[in-house]
């Protein structure tokens, strides 16, 4: 660990690099999930699906003392519309990092494919009413946005749980940024998403965000005031909230 510091509410741990980062993370993460399991029987946890969540996912998999078989796992949004089992998907994606590789005690899938999105919506949101989220891990995305929470579509008072929602460019161009895609052409325009309010209303945050590509992001998350203009900020009004940054992603704050 480099540094620690605070701004407002939300809890900033500065670390070399992506590898010390996803320790670190999936470290405190670990220890959080045990706490927690000393005086409930089962917990909730979301999960984010995106190559900043690599190195996290990996060594939190890795960590021997993690009882998965207390844990419900939900995962925050979804595209709409790619052909079922799409590796682009963000179900595929954590299947393959996370949900076939250890043994949860439910997963618990949004369907992008379902036959009615608004259908989909509603059970959705009924499995999160029917089991209040412990810790959300996640990430920030290149315009600030949370899970599918794009600028133009956040709200801080959203009465949803879940939505559907069009993805503007920047973060549709983000997807290729980060190798998922081959074009933007290729990149669904429409996708289920939870609510910032479905996000925030979890006991716990752990937001993993390394990358030079993230620095942005992270300046605005720091030094912007709390708005729906800057998504992420939100993070700062979170009773219980910790972002983990690298050296790159923390490269443009003062």
């Amino acid at each position: 660990m480099l540094k620690k510091i605070k701004t407002e509410k939300l809890e900033v741990i500065v670390l070399e690099n992506r590898a010390s980062l996803g320790q670190t993370a999936a470290k405190m993460v670990s220890e959080k999930i045990k706490e927690l399991l000393l005086n409930k029987p089962v917990i909730n946890m979301i999960f984010a699906a995106a190559p900043s969540q690599n190195e996290f996912l990996d060594a939190l998999v890795s960590n021997g003392s993690i009882e998965w078989q207390k844990i419900n796992a939900f995962h925050m949004d979804e595209y709409l519309g790619l052909p079922h089992a799409a590796p682009q998907l963000f179900s595929s994606f954590l299947k393959r990092m996370l949900f076939e590789r250890v043994p949860f005690a439910s997963v618990n899938y949004i369907d992008g494919n379902a036959a009615n999105y608004k259908v989909e919506c509603e059970r959705y949101a009924l499995l999160l009413k029917n089991n209040p989220v412990d810790i959300v891990c996640m990430g920030i995305g290149e315009d600030t946005h949370i899970a599918f929470n794009d600028p133009h579509v956040a709200n801080f008072h959203d009465p949803e749980i879940i939505k559907s929602v069009q993805l503007d460019h920047a973060c549709r161009q983000q997807q290729v940024n980060d190798g998922c895609f081959e074009a933007l052409d290729a990149v669904p325009e429409y996708a289920l998403t939870l609510t910032i309010p479905a996000l925030v209303a979890a006991a716990h945050i752990f937001c993993m965000v390394p990358g030079a590509n993230k620095a942005e992001a992270v300046k605005y998350t720091l030094q912007e005031s709390v708005s729906e203009r800057y998504p992420s900020t939100i993070l700062k009004a979170h009773h219980n909230a910790i972002l983990f940054v690298d050296t790159d992603s923390f490269g443009l704050i003062k």
